[in-house]
């Protein structure tokens, strides 16, 4: 768990827990500390429960929509949630209400991004992610970003793309085995062995059983 984790975590304990008689009612959580919690629980395979935060955090916003109280963090916030809910219809319904009114608030973009990419409309996908590393190259997900741009890429076949997109995200972010078993299998297409067995031997460094990855240094006789 990360700092602000921990603190929110304390937070809910403390004003939770009756240390004394006349203890005060617990303070009401606001949508994006449900959704922190429901991410720290879902981390932690406790999906049900993160779920019961998850649909508080949407109940909020929508509350907030309603009352005309909502904010370019309230639409952020229900994309978010429904993204993690896999609801991604819902999450592209919202994402474009919220970009409407905010059309620089590039955490829905990517968002977006994320949920076209599961929906199988991979140009719609690309553009977003696009979008966001465009507007924001070194942003907090723009190594996510890259590495959807990757897939995309690797799925259509585009191999010399995926490798740049994958190569990127890596430089931003190296401590992913999955994206490095990524970029090996672009290059290892590509023909590229020696830049290949170096991505799968990176892979297997972060996660020694990591069967995929072995394979493929196994293929390109280098275990």
């Amino acid at each position: 768990m990360n700092r602000n984790g921990l603190y929110l975590w304390l937070f809910i304990i403390f004003y939770h827990c009756p240390f004394t008689a006349d203890a005060q009612s617990p303070p009401v959580l606001s949508a994006l500390q449900n959704y922190q919690i429901g991410r720290d629980l879902e981390a932690r395979n406790r999906m049900s429960e993160a779920e019961q935060y998850y649909s508080e955090a949407i109940r909020i916003c929508q509350d907030e929509v309603a009352r005309n109280a909502a904010t370019r963090e309230t639409y952020t916030v229900i994309t978010w949630t429904l993204r993690r809910q896999n609801r991604h219809a819902d999450t592209i319904t919202w994402g474009e209400r919220g970009l409407r009114l905010y059309q620089d608030e590039y955490r829905i973009v990517e968002t977006m991004g994320e949920s076209w990419f599961y929906l199988g409309e991979y140009n719609r996908s690309l553009s977003y992610m696009q979008r966001y590393t465009n507007a924001i190259p070194q942003g907090e997900r723009s190594a996510v970003a890259f590495f959807f741009i990757g897939e995309i890429y690797r799925i259509t076949e585009k191999y010399h793309h995926a490798d740049i997109a994958y190569t990127t995200a890596v430089r931003l972010d190296p401590s992913t085995p999955l994206w490095w078993f990524r970029l090996g299998t672009v290059r290892e297409a590509s023909g590229e062995r020696a830049s290949a067995i170096e991505a799968f031997q990176r892979a297997v460094g972060l996660d020694p059983n990591y069967q995929n990855a072995i394979d493929g240094l196994v293929r390109l006789g280098a275990r």
